[in-house]
């Protein structure tokens, strides 16, 4: 039955894109229809050649309503005569590069299938950023960004909100894991937050900014993974810090800063039974299965340093077929005894090198550091214009994200990287097009 809903949608691919194609109006639309394919992703989402039950990231030759409408909006563009260039700027060329590195792994996979799921996930999340480019370059319209943004949060809160209080102990929102409701929440959050900074109490997009930025705070807190909380800090600091920095507005900035320190702190103090025994009582075995999953880790990326054991194959190199784990243990000595355990290891970092290789890990990091540097240089090039809170808040969510991931794999779970390229489309977008949005604006 999920298959003919999706034939059907499908079919609607053509005639959608020739509606958004007849008005710039229309394709403005496609942001909301992002934004509800996003809030209904584990409902819109089915999976071809699905490996349900395997313990990888990727499960399953996924194709989702987000990347249907994407179809629509690159038609549209084609129509319109609107599309951008393929590459159409720098991270979109790391981004490749780094898929590129991914690919010799493939002459490791022990299951070709299982690799071919990631390797189209990646091709579909390139597809991905490739639109959301597209639509913002015909629209021209960040105002339809932000709302879209502010009812992801809006909505994910709610859900969270109502799940806690139903007795749910850690709430995952629309997100299928809570560690990526917060994860997705600490990157948006500091978007919002950095608004209400430079707006104040005074406007309405400086209220609306700072409810969201407590509600996206909120849902990170509750979600109670230890890596987030951590980063809550870190991602809302930066924000304020580059706020500060911003010009002529570091008084009001600093004002609008002590209350919030204040709020946050009560917040904390509030939540701190449960927080401490989330940190306190978490189970022992926890720790040593992170320690000794980073060892297979390394025991994968010794002895295949340049292409890696596999994309998306590492559980099953986690098998007695393979020696790593067994040699991870041998070298790990007392106080760890070999279990076969076959969970992810709990980094990012770790979990491409050791399925993709060095080189492709050395590929990752450029691209995730040409973004961040992105939002660094638009500080500047933005500075002045009402714009300028977007790369402010995303530095300091980017900068969490980043950190969180040396923690836990989330990020490479599909709906947490479809909001990431999302936010990587806007900064690219901004990138290319800063001196006509400052111009404007001034």
């Amino acid at each position: 039955m999920k298959y003919m809903v999706f034939a059907v949608a499908a079919l609607g691919v053509p005639p959608l894109a020739v509606l958004l194609s007849m008005n710039v109006r229309w394709m403005k639309y496609a942001f909301w229809g992002m934004a509800a394919a996003l809030v209904l992703y584990q409902n819109t989402s089915i999976n071809f050649f699905s490996h349900e039950m395997y313990p990888g990231s990727s499960r399953g030759m996924e194709v989702s309503l987000v990347y249907l409408l994407d179809a629509a909006i690159v038609l549209a563009a084609k129509i319109r005569r609107k599309t951008q260039p393929f590459i159409a700027e720098k991270g979109f060329f790391f981004y490749l590069f780094y898929f590129a590195l991914c690919l010799p792994s493939l002459s490791q996979a022990d299951d070709g299938l299982i690799a071919w799921f990631e390797v189209w996930k990646m091709i579909m999340l390139f597809f991905h950023l490739y639109a959301s480019y597209t639509c913002l370059s015909a629209t021209d319209d960040l105002d339809s960004v932000l709302k879209v943004l502010a009812f992801l949060v809006g909505i994910n809160t709610l859900m969270v909100v109502k799940a806690h209080y139903s007795g749910v102990y850690q709430p995952g929102g629309v997100f299928p894991h809570r560690n990526g409701m917060a994860m997705a929440m600490l990157l948006l959050g500091p978007v919002f937050f950095a608004l209400f900074m430079m707006q104040g109490m005074k406007t309405k997009s400086g209220k609306t900014g700072l409810a969201l930025a407590g509600a996206a705070a909120l849902s990170t807190l509750w979600s109670y993974s230890r890596g987030a909380m951590a980063m809550i800090p870190v991602a809302y600091g930066m924000a304020a810090f580059f706020c500060w920095f911003s010009g002529g507005k570091r008084r009001e900035v600093f004002r609008r800063v002590l209350p919030m320190v204040a709020i946050g702190v009560i917040a904390l103090l509030v939540a701190l039974p449960r927080i401490i025994d989330r940190f306190v009582n978490a189970p022992e075995s926890s720790g040593k299965t992170r320690i000794e999953l980073a060892a297979c880790a390394r025991e994968m990326i010794m002895d295949k340093p340049l292409t890696g054991v596999g994309i998306n194959n590492w559980s099953l190199n986690m098998e007695p077929t393979h020696p790593y784990q067994m040699d991870a243990f041998d070298k790990l000595g007392d106080g760890y005894e070999y279990q076969g355990y076959r969970g992810i290891v709990e980094t990012v970092y770790l979990l491409v090198c050791a399925e993709c290789g060095i080189p492709a890990l050395a590929a990752m990091l450029i691209w995730f550091l040409w973004y961040w540097i992105s939002c660094f240089r638009l500080l500047k090039r933005l500075r002045g214009t009402r714009w300028f809170f977007i790369p402010a808040g995303l530095l300091g969510g980017l900068t969490a994200n980043y950190l969180q991931s040396a923690l836990e794999w989330v990020l490479r779970q599909q709906l947490n990287l479809i909001c990431v390229m999302f936010l990587f489309a806007l900064i690219s977008y901004l990138n290319v097009n800063w001196r006509r949005i400052r111009s404007r604006d001034r």
